[in-house]
């Protein structure tokens, strides 16, 4: 059985001592993603709202354009057990079932189409976990047209929720986290050990909630790739905030595609890199 994270044994050492303690590490594991008996990636990631990261992979390489095209959708989890989503039918829950072997470690959709083609071409990116598009970095986006703004309390404030929401980071802190937030909640959250699945699962989690990611804001832990810019304007986000750097990739297509990007959001302070006027910092 996949596992969030494992306890492990080790040596807490510093200048003067070494002491042998139990904690925890962040589980990773590897799920082979099928749509319609078609092998399309193989995906590292933490074992948690598996399902949310693979509709979430699926609309954001274009391969889906909504909840209407999955028949049903299984992530094969143990020996004896499986989450089953059948839209239609309003299944969404995990089941006791006997799984066969070669099926565990698997997610399986059926479309409502049989005319599913995985493309051709394929790009490797820096994403950790071993992330994957079918996108062209080269090809172009259509800038985003939107009139959202934020004042630079509610970053600050959305980011210490951020992390008061984060489960699995405070267990084992080798995971990355990231947020979708209107400016006053958080909206929807994930925890994985690759920052780009979080992103994936935010969208698979709104997909079946029915929340809306245009003109929203998302927050993450993790270094902001262009891949993770790719997937925010296709949820078409127009703010993008990270406790850490962004890549100069992900600057050149923050600046085409008319995205606010924002590095070092910590408690006090943050770097704005571009769209600097959504911002503000009075009340």
């Amino acid at each position: 059985m996949f596992s969030d994270y494992a306890t492990t044994r080790y040596y807490r050492v510093t200048k003067t001592s070494a002491d042998e303690v139990t904690g925890a590490i962040i589980g990773e594991s590897r799920w082979v993603l099928y749509v319609n008996d078609i092998e399309v990636v193989t995906l590292m990631a933490t074992p948690r709202n598996l399902h949310h990261l693979a509709l979430g992979f699926l609309l954001s390489e274009n391969l889906i354009t909504g909840l209407e095209e999955i028949a049903s959708l299984r992530v094969y989890e143990s020996a004896d057990r499986a989450y089953w989503l059948v839209p239609a039918l309003g299944v969404n829950e995990t089941r006791a079932m006997a799984v066969c072997e070669e099926n565990i470690g698997t997610i399986q959709v059926r479309l409502t189409r049989d005319d599913f083609r995985v493309p051709a071409h394929r790009i490797l990116t820096s994403g950790c976990g071993g992330g994957v598009t079918f996108s062209d970095l080269s090809s172009q986006q259509t800038p985003l047209d939107s009139t959202r703004t934020v004042r630079a309390a509610q970053l600050f404030a959305m980011m210490d929720a951020l992390y008061d929401q984060a489960q699995l980071y405070r267990v084992t802190r080798g995971v990355h986290t990231s947020a979708l937030t209107d400016g006053e909640t958080i909206l929807s959250l994930a925890e994985d050990v690759g920052r780009h699945n979080t992103l994936d699962k935010i969208r698979g989690d709104c997909l079946l909630r029915g929340i809306e990611t245009r003109d929203q804001i998302l927050l993450s832990t993790g270094r902001i790739s262009s891949e993770m810019l790719i997937k925010a304007a296709r949820m078409h986000v127009p703010i993008v905030a990270s406790r850490t750097s962004p890549t100069s990739l992900a600057l050149e297509l923050a600046r085409a595609w008319n995205i606010t990007l924002i590095g070092y959001l910590l408690r006090e302070e943050m770097r704005v890199y571009n769209g600097w006027e959504r911002v503000g910092i009075r009340d």
